[in-house]
């Protein structure tokens, strides 16, 4: 397999730092727009393999990243596993039956069961796989058990998280099932993607900076480490990654753990805090603000600034989220080119 990424992930030697970008399809290309008004919304372009590889190519080509990440939608796993989902307009991701109940949660598939309903992903994956440029890795991902739990107990996108908390102080044993189930279904999803052809998984726990810092490890950083060993046991040579956004207080007090090989630092959390604590152990990816991509002026400052912090070493250029629907493309771009001229330099 290629590849500059994985040889990255792995701290081989490589010719430059590779870089991607979070989001890296989306609204911000007018191709990826024309796709999806061809597929007609977004969950059936998620369903669309023939669609789905098409989106997930083109900011290689467009943009010139060094690595495809599959695209799909987390919220993928809780509709297999028997949730209805819709996307609205203006409300984003709903499930008309939030789980409330011990019967709500009997009434979902589990495990293997749900994971092979996914068959849509699995499919997209072989079509990259036979497409994409022998030298670009194929990033699969799945979001972190906590993050899936979120939507299935609020039904929806949250500010508060007032029903996923009031869950996990109240009735915290309730919280536990519901992240063991989703747990269950991730391990299969994750090796199924493997068995597809995926040449790196990450997992994301976009909502990790609901929980206190005393309670991330027990809601949801175990989760994520239970994966990822499971997958490191079965698959050594595919490089794991893990992103938990807004938990530079976790990070801090050195209470990152667990058998993977990248640590992705949201941008939120200083760089240099990351180095210090985790450096030695994992290579680390990220972590440009993505409302820098704005300026081409502060996309390079910023770059720069991140290679003389890292030094060259043990780091995978990204941005530290998600890539903004209004960003120009000629400003991703840029981002893209600053890295490399920067990685060169290393």
């Amino acid at each position: 397999m290629s590849k500059i990424f994985v040889d990255a992930c792995f701290r081989k030697e490589t010719p430059y730092i590779p870089v991607w970008m979070m989001r890296q399809a989306g609204r911000y290309l007018p191709e990826y727009m024309e796709v999806r008004a061809k597929a007609g919304n977004f969950l059936n372009l998620c369903h669309n393999p023939e669609l789905a590889a098409e989106v997930t190519i083109q900011p290689l080509d467009i943009v010139g990243v060094d690595a495809a990440i599959l695209f799909s939608d987390i919220l993928v796993v809780p509709n297999e596993m028997g949730m209805k989902l819709d996307f609205l307009k203006g409300e984003g991701p709903v499930f008309d039956k939030p789980i409330k109940t011990q019967a709500d949660l009997d009434a979902l598939i589990g495990g293997e069961e749900a994971a092979n309903k996914l068959t849509y992903v699995y499919e997209t994956i072989k079509i990259l796989k036979q497409r994409l440029p022998q030298d670009k890795a194929l990033i699969g991902f799945t979001g972190a058990p906590w993050t899936l739990a979120t939507y299935m107990i609020e039904g929806q996108g949250t500010k508060t998280y007032n029903l996923c908390k009031k869950m996990m102080y109240s009735n915290p044993e309730f919280l536990h099932k519901i992240l063991r189930r989703v747990t269950d279904v991730v391990k299969f999803y994750m090796e199924k993607q493997i068995e597809a052809g995926v040449d790196v998984v990450q997992i994301f726990d976009s909502w990790a900076a609901a929980i206190e810092p005393s309670k991330y490890d027990e809601f949801s950083w175990k989760y994520m480490v239970e994966i990822a060993e499971y997958l490191k046991e079965k698959y050594p040579h595919i490089p794991v990654i893990m992103f938990p956004k807004g938990i530079a207080a976790f990070i801090e007090r050195g209470l990152v753990y667990g058998n993977f090989d990248v640590f992705g630092v949201d941008w939120g959390t200083p760089m240099a805090l990351a180095k210090e604590k985790l450096g030695e152990k994992y290579v680390l990816q990220g972590n440009m603000e993505p409302c820098r991509l704005y300026s081409k002026e502060a996309t390079t400052m910023c770059v720069e600034g991140i290679q003389n912090i890292m030094g060259g070493t043990g780091h995978i250029f990204n941005l530290g989220h998600g890539i903004l629907p209004d960003v120009p493309v000629e400003n991703a771009i840029h981002f893209v080119k600053e890295c490399q001229r920067v990685s060169k330099k290393a």
